[in-house]
C-alpha cells in the first residue's frame, strides 16, 4: 500500500505508471478476498445513515419530496428505486 500511495498520480505510460497498473488490481483483489463487504439492504442503510448522522426522517422526506414517500420507503410499504 505504501508503494501504491507513492506511485499514485504518476504519469500513465511511464515505468512507474506501469508498476501502479499492476499493483493496484492486486491490492484490490487482496482486499476483496480478505475483507469482503457483505451485500447491504438499502432500506437498512437508510435507517443506519439517519441514526448515525443524527438526521431525521423529516430531512429524508424533504429530499424525497414528501413525508408519505419517506415513511413508505422506511417502513417497506413503498419500493426504493434509483430515481
Amino acid at each position: 500500500m505504501r508503494e501504491i500511495d507513492r506511485l499514485w498520480g504518476v504519469p500513465v505510460g511511464t515505468p512507474e505508471g506501469d508498476k501502479l497498473d499492476v499493483l493496484a488490481p492486486l491490492a484490490e483483489a487482496y482486499e476483496r478476498a480478505q475483507h469482503p463487504v457483505p451485500e447491504s439492504d438499502p432500506t437498512e442503510l437508510l435507517h443506519f445513515a439517519i441514526d448515525e448522522t443524527g438526521r431525521a426522517q423529516a430531512e429524508l422526506a424533504e429530499l424525497l419530496g414528501s413525508r408519505s414517500r419517506a415513511s413508505g420507503i422506511l417502513n417497506r410499504k413503498r419500493p426504493l428505486s434509483l430515481e
